[in-house]
């Protein structure tokens, strides 16, 4: 960001403070928002958007490679007029950027003048054009290659991170249902809890929040069904970016025994073991027994960490209306008293070594009413090869992969990557990859983020964190949605921020960052 630059920025950051500084008020006689006689008029020349941080978005994934590679490796069109396939993927990222939520969307953003110009665009696929895009889609090897050609880009970010990234990765993942109303889907079916739909998977890296790898598959389809092909392709995803481990986490659906020894068998350079494994069990009654015999020396306080920590004084709490709901109508109350760890050797059935089997044992103190009163045990198993991490941190490892029940749901809700336009399976499929691409983009921006110099380093490492991990509403709000004038200077395309937003700062060194490793004339502008 040049000096000029950011001391606009600064003054507008003054102004904005000064409004909303501490001051006593005086009663005030009319409400606060006092505007009126207010007129509209359209303006003769000038032009402006209101999401002006997609030119950052835009000269991100020119920077990574993306828009080449996709040229490069899917061959969808057989004559280019007037679309790339590049074209046609990033259409629907950038409308779901762009608060579009469905491929009707497409329409206002292709009659929007200022948004076409702010693209360099003459033209953008309307919503059927979107839509026979997503059937070009004919086999599944197509939407691999989709998929690959954004992991590409994706090990192009990856070796820019400093060396403390590359320690080990953790592939989390999982099945969810998506749903739909739609009567004539080919490959949809019923799922498990009665709906129709489909039944996609998801890999993902825990580490950075990204989808690595997504699956769709018909609704009554098991969860564990085609995973392991898929992890496998993550580990060697995450070999090649120069992650030095893996670590792959997932609930009891995908312990697929039949493939732990091979997993145990990857080793490193150094002939190391590569990938580690850390997935749940079913509770089943050989499992139980062997817990219930283990003598109470066997068995470890677990503690958890405190979810966060109280910077001031702790406030009081407020009472607890459900539980005094539940203790008037005599409900079932069920209370978590303490937890413990141990383990012991095992050996699946269809392995041929002994793995570690975490056990933590809750034990619950229920109570119906005010009379009756008893206590269980109730056991949760985990299955490892990792010999060293104590088992409590395994434990609390393998919770963390509910962090990836967020991930999806922001794919669902965030990016409507799951809302279905198209007719068949394959073509949906297709679409949850593109729209998909609106969270990774996310993510790049954020881990691709120039890091400050001198006192600035420490807080631009706290946004890098702060833009990977925040929801995707709050990244189009804060980054996306700013209101630009746009210009065409010469060779130049500039963007010229309109108001005030904390986040332009970043954004600002951001762009002037990746315009000198892209050569691009794209500019941006207080």
């Amino acid at each position: 960001m040049n000096p000029t630059t950011r001391q606009k920025w600064l003054r507008r950051k003054r102004r904005i403070a000064k409004r909303l500084r501490l001051r006593k008020f005086k009663e005030r006689a009319t409400p606060m928002f006092a505007a009126r006689n207010i007129h509209c008029e359209l303006a003769e020349r000038d032009r402006a958007i209101p999401y002006g941080g997609i030119g950052s978005i835009h000269l991100l994934a020119r920077m990574t490679g993306l828009i080449d590679i996709i040229d490069r490796k899917l061959r969808l069109l057989k004559v280019h007029l007037p679309y790339h396939e590049s074209d046609h993927v990033l259409n629907i990222a950038y409308n779901i950027l762009c608060d579009g939520d469905c491929l009707q969307d497409l329409e206002r953003l292709r009659n929007d003048e200022a948004y076409l110009d702010a693209l360099g665009a003459s033209r953008i696929p309307d919503p059927t054009t979107a839509g026979d895009f997503c059937r070009r889609f004919e086999s599944a090897e197509t939407v691999r290659t989709l998929m690959e050609a954004i992991n590409t880009a994706r090990l192009g970010v990856w070796k820019q991170q400093p060396q403390e990234f590359f320690g080990r990765a953790v592939l989390d993942v999982d099945g969810t249902i998506a749903p739909t109303a739609g009567e004539c889907k080919a490959g949809m079916d019923i799922s498990y809890d009665g709906q129709w739909g489909y039944h996609p998977l998801v890999v993902s890296l825990a580490n950075t929040r990204e989808p690595l790898y997504l699956l769709n598959r018909p609704g009554n389809r098991p969860s564990h069904e085609d995973a392991a092909e898929y992890l496998e392709r993550g580990i060697v995803l995450c070999r090649e970016g120069g992650f030095k481990s893996v670590l792959m986490r997932g609930d009891c659906d995908f312990s697929q025994t039949a493939y732990l020894d091979g997993w145990d068998d990857l080793r490193d350079d150094e002939n190391k073991r590569y990938a580690l494994f850390l997935f749940g069990i079913d509770a089943m009654p050989n499992l139980k027994a062997k817990a219930e015999a283990l003598a109470d020396s066997a068995w470890k306080m677990l503690v958890r960490p405190a979810r966060y920590d109280v910077k001031t004084e702790p406030r009081a709490k407020p009472p607890k209306i459900k539980q005094q709901v539940i203790d008037q109508r005599g409900y079932k109350n069920l209370r978590l008293q303490a937890e413990h760890v141990a383990e012991i050797h095992y050996r699946p059935a269809k392995c041929e070594r002994d793995y570690r089997l975490i056990i933590t044992r809750k034990s619950i103190d229920g109570n119906s009413g005010q009379d009756k009163f008893w206590k269980e045990h109730r056991y949760f198993f985990h299955i490892t090869n990792d010999w060293q991490t104590p088992a409590a941190q395994l434990v609390l490892a393998a919770n963390g992969r509910c962090d990836q029940e967020n991930l999806i749901a922001q794919l669902k809700n965030g990016v409507h990557a799951m809302c279905l336009p198209a007719n068949d399976l394959i073509s949906n499929w297709a679409y949850m990859v593109m729209a998909s691409l609106a969270w990774t983009l996310k993510a790049w921006w954020g881990l691709m983020l120039p890091e400050g110099t001198g006192r600035s380093r420490e807080t631009r490492r706290q946004q890098k964190h702060e833009i990977v991990r925040m929801e995707f509403k709050r990244f189009a709000a804060g980054i996306i949605r700013l209101p630009c004038q746009i210009v065409r200077v010469g060779r130049r395309l500039i963007y010229r921020m309109l108001s005030y937003s904390p986040w332009q700062e970043p954004l600002l060194a951001a762009v002037a960052a990746w315009r000198q490793r892209g050569g691009t004339t794209l500019r941006m502008q207080c």
